[in-house]
């Protein structure tokens, strides 16, 4: 048991800190008119939501960097997980601004969000002096050479975005998120990576501080701020620990939000018909007569199972 006392003491410290902070930004967000606009192509029942204060990822994302430096010596692997989720941080605060204070409704254009993301993946490859094989559950290591660098990029991209795709709803992303960091957790004790579990323990934390003002009706949202990096945190833990194949499992909600829309873009370029009533694909339940909450536990409790599932594996593979 003694192997759980830093992440436990994590978890209540980064909740700790973002429940005591948010009384105090809540507030001032709504003094400085930070708040969310909601597309007007979005389900109808969304609109009651606009104005609501966003960017809500600023004491998500600070309060797991403070907890972890409190609890921990910032080694090589924390310190690119931190570089990593802080270069997102900086990326989605940078969105969120042109929208909420410029008044930009689409922030940052895809091409600058890339570019950004490409950078931090470079700079992960530079620092990390990480080994290029790939593990596979039940075929071991596969050495993938230059081609790993690539792989990088994508888990790094496409994992932030799915989750910046997932926070679509109350408490979406951060309940999908805490599962993610449960399981991860779980296997960066098993590797005995202390600092990386203490790491998914800080993002469990925070994310639940979070889901008390988070959760329907939400009294702040994340904002891009928050999804983007904790998406790169996400992945930062999956490229440390070499389960990169283990993260679309565990990640299972991220994956089905992010193919959700590209199989509705396809199929709409291509055929001119949608597969989904609305993606991403919470909103396609939505429109099929769910409740927000009913689709929000649901997705946890898939979240839940495909952490499971990805433990399972991690441990029989």
């Amino acid at each position: 048991m003694e192997m759980f006392t830093y992440p436990l003491a994590a978890v209540i410290l980064a909740a700790g800190l973002v429940t005591a902070a948010a009384p105090r930004l809540i507030p001032e967000l709504h003094k400085l008119k930070f708040g969310q606009s909601i597309r007007e192509e979005g389900p109808k029942s969304h609109q009651v939501k606009s104005g609501t204060p966003t960017m809500g990822g600023i004491m998500i994302i600070l309060s797991i960097a403070i907890t972890v430096l409190v609890i921990c010596p910032l080694t090589l692997e924390l310190g690119l997980a931190l570089l990593i989720m802080l270069g997102h941080f900086a990326l989605g605060f940078l969105d969120d601004y042109i929208k909420v204070v410029k008044k930009q409704n689409l922030g940052l254009k895809a091409k600058q969000k890339l570019l950004g993301q490409i950078i931090i993946a470079l700079l992960t490859a530079y620092f990390a002096g990480l080994p290029t094989d790939l593990w596979v559950p039940f075929a071991g290591n596969i050495d993938l050479g230059y081609g790993f660098y690539a792989l990088l990029l994508f888990v790094l991209v496409g994992t932030s975005n799915a989750v910046n795709l997932t926070d679509g709803l109350d408490g979406l992303a951060s309940g999908t998120v805490i599962a993610a960091s449960l399981a991860y957790m779980m296997i960066c004790l098993w590797l005995g990576k202390l600092e990386l579990a203490v790491f998914c323990a800080a993002m469990v934390g925070a994310c639940l501080g979070f889901l008390k003002y988070n959760y329907h009706p939400a009294k702040i949202f994340m904002g891009d701020t928050g999804s983007l990096a904790l998406g790169g945190a996400l992945a930062a833990i999956g490229i440390l620990t070499h389960t990169e194949v283990l993260l679309a499992i565990i990640g299972i909600i991220f994956v089905c939000e992010a193919m959700s829309v590209i199989i509705q873009v396809i199929s709409f370029k291509t055929t001119g018909k949608r597969v989904f009533l609305m993606s991403p694909i919470h909103h396609h339940f939505e429109l099929k007569g769910w409740s927000e909450t009913r689709v929000v536990r649901t997705f946890w409790l898939v979240g839940l199972l495909g952490g499971l599932a990805g433990l399972i594996l991690f441990k029989i593979g």
